[in-house]
């Protein structure tokens, strides 16, 4: 009986094994109604070699990637699923043809071999002739090995759905019509990875690609997305098989970066990090790109949690149901299937030694990139064969029709819509953001989401910084502080030196931190400000109590001038009046009414109209009064010592009207000089430079206006001061000339004390002091010329008589000639 047991054991163990080894021949191929065609870089060929003649690599002798092989099984999975399947192409079947795709120069004979008819291959010379039997292409995994691929297929339109070439390049549908994928393109994974770097405040940062056509792109994009930011890129280069590591991460140190961005495939980002570890490189930030960031290999590592913290952008991990289970039946027979016989080069894996758990515990990246490529061309023949509840038309399938199928796609796989745009891109889908814990797993702490709209959010808490909580620095330069604008080192923003604003100025870093501001004329700031304040605005108004005891003063001197003239006129003919120049006085009692206009203009906010009428004036009526005083002065001495010394200037003088000659002249001398100066009148100035809080209105007139027009009434000073002090020994009660010289003192006096308070005090009053210097200049004249003859006629008539003068004279003439 035992016998009989054991008998029965051995049978039906044999017909276990025989049952097993009647699977198909390969893994690589399967049979069906409509061809796909696949590419997986199961190997990968890590070193270059010279070749002297044309000859195809052997991908099984080169080095084994556990996570593409993964990737391979998912293809076969999703096509199984796809048969067994009674709602998507119910009577009709798929089969594949996959190839081992280990390199991109070498592995050219699985691709002619997908294209060829017969082994022949021929261009499309008419419609629909000589087509290959294979309707799309699933892969390859690479940029640079999809861009070698790409052209054989897009000669004929054959439908290329790429799982995890992301490159820039194949969004040109001018140079890849047929090109379509199922993942998203590097702007979006670079756009993710600036977000990051944004989000925690970093500006200085290194960004390592692989030296590839992946990583070249994907750092232009970074350089292009970054043109316009706080970000600044403090070192890159290009990683291959032959970089010097030590001399990378002695730049990094040397540049005190602390966030490290590494867009490079698993393989180059395992000798990166291994590197990083045994040259004992610390406290840094890795980003990971989602070629590596659920690498499962590196964080087996010892000694990874030395080097910081890793932070990574990944594909979602989405539970594909049935997979598993399909791993672990299909394990069995991989014996049978892998006896190191291959139908054609490159499809067969020598892979026995890895169990279903090594399989499912390999990186899971890029899953769902394959299997929703496989679904997509389902889909494109599902609509083209017109399958239903009764089955599937039995049509012929061109490649040209699944490839506008394909890019009208629109189904939902594992509740999510599949969709391309116009480019060929994906419309789905987001990102993951990983952070690799301390027990080596890549744990979700945040999601980047494109569709329907763009939305970020990261948990910072739940990321362990290798700084003990708190969020790591990455700067070049640390901020400045408030007030301080950024004076920029080198060829980087993010280096500079701090400088503080000086008064009047002010930063705004939101706009310009590099650049100290000035403020506007009606506002101020002190040292360091972020911002200006209105300055206190100053001017002297009319209600002001200096301003209206200077205008009553004003009012008061045209009374007395009225007044004067009215006396002057009642008593013309008298000895008096015409010794103090007859109708010459009313012509400087109307000159002087004339100037004391400008004082009233000297208060109240400065315009065009005020500031013209404060000059022009005093500077046009004032030189007249002057001139009058010069030709009463030439007078007395004329008449009392010229005249009989040289009696013919006086009677020159007295033949061509010599006084009012001068007088014209100086009239219309000063109307020209004001006339030339009209073009540029004065004009109402706002005087910051006085006081930083305040603003004093002003009348700014040009420093050459005001010197030419000065000239002249200097010149009548000086020369009306010449004669009345040649005059001052004449008979002591006629000496008019002893007035007009001190008219001329009290006139000099009260201008020089102007100029004195003009340069020692600034401020809103210095118009006060203005307009005071003209008041006395006026009033120096009317009270000390004019008023003693006033008082004479008034209450001295006696001496206001002919026989009174002429003993004046008579008494000086003996007291000459004796």
């Amino acid at each position: 009986m035992k016998q009989f047991f054991a008998i029965l054991c051995l049978l039906g163990t044999f017909l276990r094994a025989l049952t097993q080894c009647r699977a198909p021949t390969s893994e690589f191929q399967l049979k069906g109604d409509y061809l796909i065609g696949g590419l997986f870089n199961i190997h990968y060929a890590s070193d270059l070699f010279y070749r002297d003649r044309p000859e195809a690599i052997d991908c099984s002798s080169q080095s084994f990637s556990l996570s593409n092989y993964r990737r391979f099984q998912l293809m076969r999975f999703s096509v199984q699923e796809i048969n067994n399947s009674t709602d998507l192409l119910p009577n009709a079947s798929l089969g594949y043809e996959i190839f081992d795709h280990c390199s991109d120069t070498l592995s050219f004979p699985g691709i002619f071999n997908l294209i060829s008819v017969n082994g022949l291959i021929q261009p499309w010379f008419g419609p629909h002739k000589n087509l290959s039997k294979v309707i799309a292409v699933v892969g390859p995994f690479k940029s640079t090995e999809a861009l070698t691929v790409a052209p054989l297929l897009m000669a004929d339109l054959i439908p290329m759905v790429n799982y995890g070439s992301s490159i820039s390049a194949f969004s040109e549908k001018v140079k890849f019509a047929s090109f379509l994928r199922t993942v998203h393109p590097n702007k979006d994974i670079i756009g993710v990875i600036v977000t990051i770097v944004q989000h925690f405040n970093w500006s200085w940062v290194a960004f390592l690609n692989s030296d590839d056509d992946y990583g070249i792109d994907g750092l232009g994009l970074f350089m292009q997305r970054t043109k316009d930011t706080k970000i600044c890129l403090a070192y890159t280069t290009g990683l291959n098989a032959n970089t010097n590591y030590s001399q990378i991460f002695k730049h990094i140190e040397r540049a005190r970066v602390h966030v490290i961005v590494v867009f490079a495939p698993e393989v180059v980002a395992e000798a990166l990090i291994k590197s990083a570890i045994q040259l004992n490189i610390t406290n840094k930030v890795w980003i990971a790109s989602d070629a590596w960031s659920l690498n499962k290999r590196i964080p087996k590592m010892k000694g990874l949690g030395n080097i910081g913290t890793v932070l990574g952008v990944s594909q979602p991990v989405v539970t594909i149901p049935g997979f598993n289970d399909f791993i672990r039946s299909s394990k069995s027979q991989i014996q049978c299937l892998n006896d190191g016989r291959q139908k054609f080069c490159n499809q067969v894996c020598n892979c026995s030694r890895w169990s279903a758990e090594d399989i499912l515990d390999a990186d899971p990246s890029f899953s769902f990139p394959v299997y929703s490529a496989v679904y997509a061309i389902a889909h494109a023949l599902h609509n083209i064969l017109k399958c239903g509840q009764g089955g599937c038309n039995n049509i012929t399938v061109y490649p040209n029709l699944v490839l506008a199928e394909l890019q009208n796609s629109n189904f939902t796989l594992l509740n999510q819509t599949v969709q391309f745009d116009e480019n060929g891109d994906l419309k789905f889908g987001y990102y993951s953001l990983v952070f690799w814990n301390h027990n080596g797993e890549a744990q979700k702490v945040g999601y980047y989401q494109f569709h329907p709209a763009v939305n970020f959010f990261i948990n910072s808490t739940k990321i362990l910084w290798y700084t003990d909580g708190e969020v790591p620095t990455s700067v070049c330069s640390p901020d400045c502080s408030e007030g301080y604008a950024r004076n920029q080192n080198g060829i980087h923003v993010c280096c500079f030196t701090c400088e503080i604003c000086p008064n009047g100025t002010y930063v705004n870093v939101t706009d310009d931190p590099f650049r100290c501001i000035n403020c506007i004329d009606t506002e101020w700031s002190a040292e360091g400000s972020t911002s200006c304040s209105l300055r206190l605005v100053e001017y002297i108004p009319f209600t002001d109590t200096g301003a209206i005891v200077i205008m009553v003063g004003a009012s008061a001197l045209v009374g007395l001038i009225l007044a004067t003239s009215v006396l002057f006129a009642i008593n013309y003919n008298t000895p008096v009046v015409k010794s103090a120049g007859g109708p010459m006085c009313f012509l400087i009692l109307g000159c002087l009414s004339l100037c004391s206009i400008s004082v009233f203009f000297y208060f109240g906010v400065p315009t065009t109209a005020t500031c013209i009428l404060r000059f022009y004036p005093f500077y046009l009526f004032f030189p007249v009064c002057l001139a009058c005083f010069v030709v009463r002065s030439f007078q007395i001495v004329c008449i009392f010592k010229i005249s009989a010394k040289i009696p013919k200037l006086h009677s020159l003088w007295i033949k061509y009207c010599g006084q009012w000659l001068l007088i014209a002249v100086v009239f219309f001398t000063a109307t020209i000089l004001l006339i030339g100066f009209s073009f540029d009148p004065p004009r109402p100035y706002n005087e910051t430079s006085w006081y930083p809080k305040q603003t004093v209105l002003f009348c700014m007139w040009t420093s050459e206006a005001n010197l030419c027009n000065l000239i002249l009434p200097i010149l009548l000073c000086c020369l009306c001061f010449i004669f009345s002090y040649m005059a001052k020994d004449l008979p002591k009660n006629y000496n008019e000339a002893k007035a007009i010289t001190f008219c001329l003192l009290l006139l000099i006096l009260s201008w020089i004390i102007f100029a004195t308070m003009f340069m020692l005090y600034r401020g809103k009053y210095i118009h006060a002091l203005n307009a005071l210097a003209v008041l006395s200049s006026l009033y120096s004249f009317l009270l000390w010329y004019f008023l003693p003859k006033c008082y004479i006629i008034i209450f001295q008539p006696h001496k206001n008589t002919q026989q009174y003068f002429q003993g004046l004279i008579q008494n000086y003439t003996k007291t000459i000639s004796q």
